[in-house]
């Protein structure tokens, strides 16, 4: 991608999704001077961030110039007042990307306006590290070269999926966008479990931690299914079968997995409206 191509480019909040996009794009090589940072309640951090590389700051969208892109990294609830002072900022070849939660295409367009090109897109908090996987939707106004310039943009903080039905971004909120939130919580209670199997709790903690981070990282790594690394590490009536006898049992990990992405789900229709 042109870095032309993508700019000039208003980010509409400069949050930790905002801030970690906006860090991707300048080390994928994006020209600061091409981009505007909308946010009237910057941190002190990002306030410096943005000044060391002459990023221009605005504290409404009113005062950033036309866009080719608009990138919306704000909380679905502040969107029904944000979206009617972003339609001024459109135009013919512009493109707005919401990464807000249960956000919906159609209540995008209601806002930004019916000619409105616009890109629904759900990434999760490994994109602080790069590490991130985003799943994306487009609209029909959005031509194959908008799509190429979003993919871009959002392959600047890790992975990136297209879908066609919109109505799948409830279950991929559920999986990729929550998800983090389930590791982080088996990491508690792996900790909580070595502790109370007698090991000192800090020990526990970084044994759980560096076990979860490390075996994420062979399974990023391997070209063997996940199902084939957990038989890979099985040994039949050994340690890690006696776990998995617990863990893979009725009513336990897969059934209690299942009935949290499904609430998951369901709560994000729910906020979709």
């Amino acid at each position: 991608m042109n870095q032309r191509d993508a700019t000039p480019l208003v980010l509409i909040g400069a949050g930790k999704m905002g801030g970690a996009l906006l860090a991707g794009w300048l080390e994928n090589g994006l020209d600061p001077s091409g981009i505007y940072v909308v946010d009237p309640h910057l941190s002190l951090e990002m306030t410096g961030f943005l000044a060391e590389r002459g990023i221009r700051h605005l504290a409404g969208a009113r005062s950033a110039a036309t866009a080719k892109v608009i990138v919306i990294a704000v909380k679905p609830q502040n969107m029904v007042d944000l979206l009617p002072e972003l339609a001024p900022l459109t135009g013919d070849h512009t493109v707005a990307v919401s990464i807000a939660a249960g956000t919906t295409l159609a209540t995008l367009r209601e806002g930004l306006g019916a000619d409105a090109a616009i890109v629904r897109a759900m990434p999760n908090t490994p994109a602080q590290i790069g590490r991130g996987m985003t799943v994306a939707v487009a609209d029909d106004r959005v031509s194959p070269g908008q799509r190429d310039i979003v993919g871009s943009l959002l392959e600047a903080v890790g992975q990136v999926a297209w879908i066609e039905d919109e109505a799948l971004m409830d279950a991929v909120t559920a999986v990729s966008g929550s998800g983090p939130a389930y590791v982080f919580l088996l990491a508690e209670c792996l900790a909580e479990a070595g502790a109370a199997a007698g090991l000192p709790p800090d020990l526990a903690a970084r044994l759980a931690q560096e076990t979860i981070a490390g075996a994420g990282e062979l399974l990023a790594r391997a070209e063997a299914d996940p199902a084939t690394l957990r038989e890979n590490v099985t040994s039949p009536g050994g340690t890690t079968a006696a776990a998995l006898d617990v863990l893979m049992g009725e009513d336990a990990l897969m059934r209690l997995l299942r009935d949290a992405v499904a609430a998951a789900t369901q709560r994000s229709r729910e906020l979709a409206g």
